[in-house]
Formats: C-alpha cells, sequence, structure tokens
C-alpha cells in the first residue's frame, strides 16, 4: 500500500501491513503464510497487559529538541511521560549536553470535558505549550478519551496555529486504534512526513539519511561512513525542526531497525524521492555486510563497501572463531519487537548457538515497500526450521514456555519481559540499545557478553531460590499457547478426527 501524505490520519498496520499480535508455529510457516497472504491473527481467550501506540508517538516526538507536545486526554494518559523523560536524558546524557525534561502538557481531560466536549482546553493547551516552551512546532497526540467523543482535533488546531505561527501538527494515536504498539510510531512519522519534511531545494550526494531510536552509534557510523565518503544524518530524535526538514536532500534512507524504519524511509521515497534501503539489520556479521552492501548499492559506493568489508573480515577472524566455540550448542530463547526478534535469531544461530524459540511482540506481514520483512525471508532460507511465535509481550505465555524448553539464556529488549527469565534462574540479557551488537566490532563484544552472562550466573540462580512465580503449578503444566483461539482450532480438528477414526 503506497503512503498517501493526503490523508491527515495514518493508516494502521493491521490494514496496512497485515500484521497480527498472535501466531505459534515455525518461521518457515510464518515466512509462507505472510508471502502468500494468508496470514492471520489468532485472538486469546486471556491476554495480560500490553503497551499504547500512544506512547510510541509521544515519546518518539519528545526528543525533538525544538518541538513541544499536547497531549489531549485524561491526566493518567500522561503516565509514560516519566519513561519517554528517563529516555530522553539518557539520550542527552551519552550527547553530552545539558540535560532538561521532555517538553509535554497534557489537557487533563475531566468527566465534564468529556460530557461537554474538550476542544477549549485543548486550544487553551496548545497556547500555554508555545508561552512555555517557546517551540518551532507543537504535535497534538490524541487519546482513547479525545477519540470516543469525536473532538474537532482538526479545526481546534488550524485556529490556534493561526494564532501563534508555528505548525501545530496533529498526531492520531489513540489506544483504541490499534493493537500494535509501532502503530505510534507511524503517526509519529506521518505527522513530520505531512508538515515538518519540505521538498528539496537541492539533493546532497554524500548524506544519507539514518533512522534510529537514541541513537548511542552514532561515532561508530560517522567513521565508517566516513571511510565510504558519505555523511550520516541521524534522527528523528535528538533533531531539530530545521533539520527535519531537509530529509527529502539526502541520497538515501537507512534504518537500524525495520519495524521502525519503513514507513519514514519509503514515505520519503514514494513522496520525496529519496531511495529507502530495504537490507537486514546490522547485528551480526551477516547482517552487517547485507545492510552496508545494499547502501553502498544505492548511493554508487559498492567498491569502498567492499574493500571496508574485506578489511574487516580479516580484523575479527580470530577473536569471532573463538567466541563461536565457546558459544556451540548453547540453548537460547529470544523475546523481541518483529524486526529485532527475526534478526537476533539469525546473528544467534550465526554464532553457533542453538535458538530453541523465537517470540516476536508483533509481527508485520509485509513492509511499507510491499515484500515480506527481509529478516524473516533470510531465516525461511536455511535449513532449521525455527519455532516461533508473535505473543505481543505476554508474559504468561513467555514464562510457561521457558519453563519447559529450560534454554541456558533468555535475550530480550524489554525490561519488564528480561527480568522474569532472571526470576527463573536463567541468565538475561536486556538489549536495551539498539546499536548492540552493530557491525564487527558489535559482534564480538554482544559475544563477549554472553559469554559473561553463562559464566556467572549466580544472580539468577539465587533469585530462583527465593522468588515464588505469580503463576500456579496448573498454568505451568498447559500448553503455553493453550490461549491462543488458533491452538484451540487445531486441538479440535484434531480431536474430530480421531472421533472420525474411532
Amino acid at each position: 500500500m503506497s503512503i498517501n501524505l493526503n490523508l491527515s490520519q495514518v493508516t494502521i498496520r493491521e490494514k496496512r501491513l497485515k500484521s497480527i499480535v498472535g501466531y505459534q508455529g515455525t518461521i518457515k510457516d510464518l515466512g509462507e503464510q505472510s508471502q502468500s497472504g494468508c496470514l492471520k491473527n489468532a485472538t486469546r481467550g486471556f491476554s495480560q497487559a500490553t503497551n499504547c501506540n500512544s506512547g510510541c508517538a509521544q515519546g518518539y516526538l519528545s526528543t525533538i529538541t525544538d518541538a513541544a507536545i499536547v497531549n489531549h486526554g485524561p491526566i493518567g494518559c500522561a503516565g509514560d511521560v516519566a519513561g519517554a523523560n528517563a529516555g530522553f536524558q539518557w539520550g542527552q546524557s551519552i550527547r553530552d549536553w545539558n540535560q532538561r525534561n521532555v517538553r509535554i502538557i497534557n489537557t487533563n481531560m475531566s468527566e465534564k470535558a468529556v460530557v461537554f466536549g474538550g476542544d477549549q482546553i485543548l486550544k487553551e493547551g496548545i497556547l500555554k505549550a508555545y508561552e512555555r516552551f517557546k517551540p518551532k512546532a507543537i504535535f497534538v497526540t490524541t487519546s482513547c478519551a479525545s477519540g470516543i467523543i469525536g473532538d474537532d482535533i482538526e479545526s481546534t488546531i488550524k485556529k490556534a496555529e493561526a494564532e501563534i505561527g508555528i505548525p501545530v501538527v496533529p498526531v492520531f494515536c489513540e489506544g483504541f486504534r490499534s493493537q500494535i504498539w509501532a502503530s505510534g510510531f507511524d503517526a509519529a512519522f506521518h505527522a513530520l512526513l505531512t508538515r515538518i519534511v519540505k521538498p528539496a531545494e537541492k539533493k546532497r550526494p554524500e548524506l544519507v539519511n539514518v533512522i534510529n531510536f537514541a541513537g548511542s552509534g552514532r561515532a561508530v557510523i560517522t567513521e565508517i561512513f566516513g571511510r565510504l565518503g558519505l555523511v550520516p544524518q541521524f534522527g528523528i530524535p535528538y533533531s531539530n525542526i530545521e533539520e527535519i526538514s531537509r530529509w527529502s536532500e539526502a541520497a538515501a534512507t537507512i534504518s537500524i531497525c525495520g519495524t521502525l524504519g519503513s514507513y519514514m524511509g519509503n514515505g520519503l521515497e514514494q513522496n520525496f524521492g529519496v531511495p529507502y534501503v530495504t537490507a537486514l539489520q546490522p547485528h551480526g556479521i551477516s547482517g552487517f555486510d547485507d545492510w552496508l552492501t545494499k547502501l553502498g548499492e544505492t548511493v554508487g559506493k559498492e567498491k569502498e563497501v567492499e574493500e571496508y568489508l574485506a578489511e574487516q573480515k580479516v580484523i575479527a577472524a580470530p577473536e569471532l572463531e573463538e567466541i563461536k566455540f565457546k558459544l556451540k550448542g548453547k540453548k537460547v530463547v529470544v523475546g523481541m519487537g518483529p524486526s529485532f526478534a527475526h534478526n537476533y535469531i539469525r546473528f544467534l544461530e550465526d554464532l553457533g548457538m542453538e535458538v530453541v524459540w523465537g517470540f516476536s511482540w508483533h509481527y508485520d506481514a509485509k513492509h511499507d515497500h510491499g515484500g515480506c520483512p527481509s529478516c524473516t525471508v533470510e531465516l525461511t532460507k536455511t535449513d532449521k526450521d525455527i519455532p516461533v511465535s508473535v505473543s505481543d509481550q505476554q508474559n504468561h505465555e513467555v514464562i510457561n514456555l521457558l519453563s519447559k524448553v529450560k534454554p541456558d539464556i533468555f535475550i530480550g529488549r524489554h525490561p519488564g519481559m528480561s527480568v522474569w527469565a532472571t526470576k527463573m534462574g536463567i541468565p538475561a540479557i536486556m538489549v536495551s540499545d539498539e546499536y548492540s551488537a552493530f557491525g564487527y566490532q558489535g559482534t564480538i563484544e554482544f559475544g563477549h557478553r554472553i559469554i559473561d552472562a553463562l559464566t556467572n550466573n549466580s544472580l539468577a540462580l539465587n533469585l530462583a531460590k527465593r522468588i515464588q512465580l505469580p503463576y500456579t503449578e496448573w498454568w505451568l503444566e498447559q500448553d503455553p499457547f493453550e490461549f491462543l483461539k488458533q491452538k484451540n482450532k487445531r486441538k479440535e480438528s484434531e480431536n474430530k478426527k480421531n472421533v472420525a477414526v474411532r
């Protein structure tokens, strides 16, 4: 589906990318169903708490250095600001900036606003944000409450914009709109593409847009790109409005995460003529090689990339072989967002580990370029058919399965999930930094990190002796996916067949 910037609201992932939050099977089956267009979401008879796409939209936009956010909703909808602020503080710290808080105002919708409408308090919030922060742009993020009562967000925004003279941009990210939190990233990027990014006055053939989260790997990428005669432009976090407006000037766009970058990258390509590099993520050797090679092909730097990669292979080979020897056969379970999960499965298998299960918090059957995600396609080409599921961070499923497969280590990308493995006596690594395992040196460092976690597991073992899990023995004896309707339908089908045989 093409990205339509004439629409004020982004098309959610369930409709645009056929995204799902429930599945249990194997990577080859998942890939086959994705490519054939047959993949269906499996609903749950029981579900635990998950995240809201509003948090992704709001948290991402709040890191733009000269913008402000007006969150139009009850005060509880601003609860995730604390997490966004912690992340923003860390991002400033690694840049050696003077630290400040995110610039977010909540309209504090009350029962009165829900009954009689919240247009007036929204306008007051916009004017207050402008008075307090003097931003170059204001983003208005919606909530379930403002969406349900049908506040005229766009009309109110236009009136406020006429008064203050800066862009005031709606970001439609009500929690009920989508089960996929990453739809919030799309809503944020849609707002930027429609109102902030401008047509290029000139093209810069050396400039490459790099879409990331906190962007801790800036120094490494700047050095690598410098070898290729390229200049990275990092964002969206920690950019300013003027910088973002010029993203259309770049020769290409590339992303550290396929899930994150799909909408912005393809939106820039389809509407501003900036090619988006569709590749594996640069985690592990084969992923980094593919990522950099396809960038080189896009911007005409094939020779430079080939020379750089050949040099790195020679330097890294001895230490990589030592790491593979120590990790060979170690069993690992992976739990991350879809692009990270499937890329890390490939990366860990490349290190000689045995991935006994892979969880992804959601799964996109395709990306905005129209094809199945590269990381999934790559895994379907291997001889091994790895068991995977889509679990939307459902702790009851993950903990149940961990108790059965008993891996040597759990590698995840969410602190609220990774801690449970540790409580079960399983060493865990939480990949908070998107540049962990980036490139050759990052792969070596991450390999040693796994070895260290396996070698010293005293914390997990001691916790397991002292902590009682909140799940009963009854649940831990069940099939981990007992509540998935997909699984139940299979059981019913099998039972019918058994009855027919008798």
